[in-house]
């Protein structure tokens, strides 16, 4: 299946990862993903260890590889005649551009709205900025980890109120690219209905406000200043994490009939004063825990995780990334897939998340193949013969590109 979004073209200007990210994200939906690197390549190549063949000519970041498969790459100095000139030619024939410029850059470097907009009405260009694209702080540069904590994300994340922590995955980065993806599929069909593009902005700041959820409106409804509060739920209890003989467990008693279902499992009281209410669990979490705890003491992690089961109670283990990747869930859900990288070979990637089913048919149309991230101006030549073709010539399909590999089963 060559995905939903066939027949779009994405120029996609952006290094790192949250620009790349949205990018990929439309490429694994089968739109054709042109990666434009300035001279050098994207700076995420040069981000390790761990590095694949890392004394060879053919190194590669495992960075890079984790948010490029299936982009083809050209090296265009866009302070150049030359290269603005290609740019132009790709722009008039775009569905969309991704660009994760500063604020102005990409009106010094000669595309400007206007010019974009002349060059092509129906363009629908992404933006991903770090703070936003106006306001007082509007220029500012930034990374994931400084926009985590002036989003106030690594208030939220630690042990406790003195221990703020960066979420161990990159993750204003992430939603960026996930909100600036579903804003721009968002623009391409309304300018299905007007004819026209325009341009779709988002930022790390942004994203990482957009997804404070019940703390959020703690604060600007209740007027409550959500702080860390390590691995239990500020809200609902029993809801955490539980030590146990040999490790810990997870479980969330996220209504009052699962809790009452966990003390009947472990002989507990469910109605006893302090504990027959999800308010009164939250008011005594800390005896809440310290009680299941004293419970869970004297058995191993898999014989509690047994029992919760069957019972009915929500809970799983603390996974080591390892372990994820050789579970036979993630590989049902298609978590992992098989690419051919064109200097490593066979490599396997984490694969999309996303799958698709015809109600009528009753069949998985879920894209079934990937192609990998692209080595460093890799499809040159065949996008720039693709380009000067004769416009009735002209096709979305670039030649000579090489053939996919079936996901890993």
């Amino acid at each position: 299946m060559s995905g939903p979004l066939e027949g779009l073209l994405v120029v996609d200007l952006t290094r790192a990862l949250a620009g790349p990210h949205a990018a990929m994200m439309l490429g694994d939906l089968g739109a054709r993903v042109i990666k434009v690197e300035r001279p050098g390549g994207d700076d995420s190549r040069g981000w390790g260890p761990p590095f694949l063949h890392p004394e060879g000519k053919d190194r590669e970041s495992a960075y890079f590889l984790s948010a490029n498969r299936g982009k083809e790459s050209i090296v265009l100095d866009l302070a150049s005649p030359a290269g603005n000139a290609l740019l132009e030619q790709l722009i008039v024939r775009a569905d969309a551009l991704i660009e994760n410029f500063r604020p102005g850059v990409l009106d010094r470097l000669g595309f400007g709205h206007a010019r974009l907009a002349g060059l092509n009405p129906r363009l629908v260009v992404l933006s991903i900025t770090a703070f936003g694209h106006d306001g007082p702080e509007g220029t500012r540069p930034g990374y994931d980890q400084i926009a985590q904590g002036e989003s106030g994300l690594m208030s939220l994340t630690g042990s406790g109120p003195d221990d703020p922590q960066r979420s161990g995955v990159p993750i204003t980065d992430l939603l960026a690219g996930m909100y600036g993806a579903y804003g721009l599929l968002a623009a391409l069909r309304e300018r299905d209905r007007t004819g026209r593009g325009q341009v779709v902005r988002t930022s790390l700041l942004a994203a990482g406000v957009g997804v404070h959820a019940y703390h959020g409106t703690a604060w600007t409804v209740g007027g409550t200043v959500g702080r860390a509060q390590g691995n239990h739920h500020p809200s609902i209890a029993p809801y955490g994490l539980f030590r146990c003989a040999d490790g810990s467990v997870q479980l969330a008693c996220g209504s009052e009939g699962l809790w009452k279902r966990l003390c009947a499992e472990f002989g507990l009281d469910a109605d006893r004063p302090g504990r027959a209410t999800n308010a009164e669990r939250v008011a005594h979490r800390a005896e809440v825990v310290a009680e299941l705890e004293s419970v869970f003491a004297a058995s191993a992690a898999e014989e509690i995780l047994s029992r919760l089961d069957a019972a009915g109670v929500p809970a799983g283990r603390v996974r080591t990334l390892d372990q994820v990747y050789e579970w036979e869930q993630t590989d049902a859900q298609g978590l992992k897939i098989t690419v051919d990288h064109e200097t490593l070979g066979p490599i396997t990637l984490p694969g999309p998340p996303l799958r698709f089913f015809d109600m009528a048919t009753g069949t998985e149309t879920t894209r079934a193949s990937h192609t990998a991230p692209p080595v460093l101006d890799a499809h040159a030549e065949p996008i720039r013969r693709w380009l000067t073709a004769p416009h009735g010539q002209i096709d979305r399909a670039t030649p000579d590109r090489p053939e996919p590999v079936s996901p890993a089963s």
